[in-house]
C-alpha cells in the first residue's frame, strides 16, 4: 500500500486535485475496501458491490472539489457515509424484483436498507480496520520475521502467550516486549492518519 499523508486534512485537499494519482491511490486504499464490504453486507452480490464502489468515487470525485471542513456542516466520514449509503440504496432499488435474494418478505427488502447512522459507525469501523492492515503493513519489513510471528499470534490472532512461549522457545518477558515494541511502532505509523476520524 502507499504512504500516507501525516493528516487527514492533508490527504482530502489533495485528493480535490483529480490530477494527484498517488493522492487518489492512498485515498482509495483507505475507503474502496470499506465502501465495499458494507455493499456485500446488504446482500450485494460481488459484481454489483464493485459497482456500487465505482458509483461512489466516481460521485466523489465529481463532488470533492466543493467538500470544505466546517463547523456547520458534516464530518468528511459523514458525507463519505452519506454518498456510499444512496448508492447502495439505489443498487438495492434498482435490482430486478425476480432477482433470487433470499429474501421472502418486503420487511426482509426494507431491512436491506442501510440506515444512516448504522452506515456511519460501519464506514467509521470499517476504516478504522483498513487503517490498521495498512499500518501493518507498513511497519512489517521494519521487524525480524520471527518477532512479527510472535506479535501477530499475540497481538492480533489473540493467541496465549504461554502457547507462543511453547512454540518459540523465547520467555514470556521476551514477548511481552516484543509486543510492546511493535504496538508502540503500529501506534506511531496510525497516528500518521489518525485524523482521519476528525473528519
Amino acid at each position: 500500500m502507499a504512504e500516507f499523508p501525516e493528516t487527514n486534512h492533508n490527504l482530502i485537499a489533495r485528493v480535490q486535485d483529480l490530477d494527484d494519482g498517488a493522492s487518489w491511490a492512498e485515498f482509495l486504499e483507505i475507503y474502496q475496501p470499506v465502501v465495499f464490504r458494507m455493499a456485500r453486507k446488504r446482500d450485494l452480490q460481488d459484481a454489483d458491490a464493485h459497482d456500487v464502489v465505482q458509483q461512489v468515487f466516481v460521485s466523489i470525485s465529481r463532488a470533492i472539489g466543493r467538500w470544505e471542513e466546517s463547523p456547520d456542516k458534516p464530518p468528511f466520514r459523514a458525507w463519505l457515509s452519506t454518498i456510499a449509503r444512496n448508492a447502495i440504496t439505489n443498487s438495492l432499488i434498482r435490482r430486478p424484483r425476480d432477482a433470487a435474494s433470499g429474501a421472502s418478505s418486503v420487511m426482509d427488502l426494507l431491512n436491506a436498507h442501510p440506515v444512516a447512522a448504522e452506515t456511519s459507525a460501519e464506514i467509521r469501523v470499517e476504516a478504522k480496520k483498513e487503517i490498521v492492515r495498512w499500518a501493518a503493513e507498513q511497519i512489517n519489513g521494519e521487524f525480524a520475521s520471527d518477532t512479527w510471528e510472535v506479535f501477530w499470534r499475540t497481538a492480533i490472532e489473540g493467541e496465549p502467550i504461554a502457547n507462543v512461549v511453547k512454540t518459540t522457545g523465547r520467555t514470556a518477558g521476551s514477548i511481552y516486549v516484543i509486543r510492546y515494541r511493535v504496538i508502540a511502532r503500529l501506534k506511531e505509523k496510525i497516528a500518521e492518519v489518525s485524523q482521519h476520524w476528525d473528519y
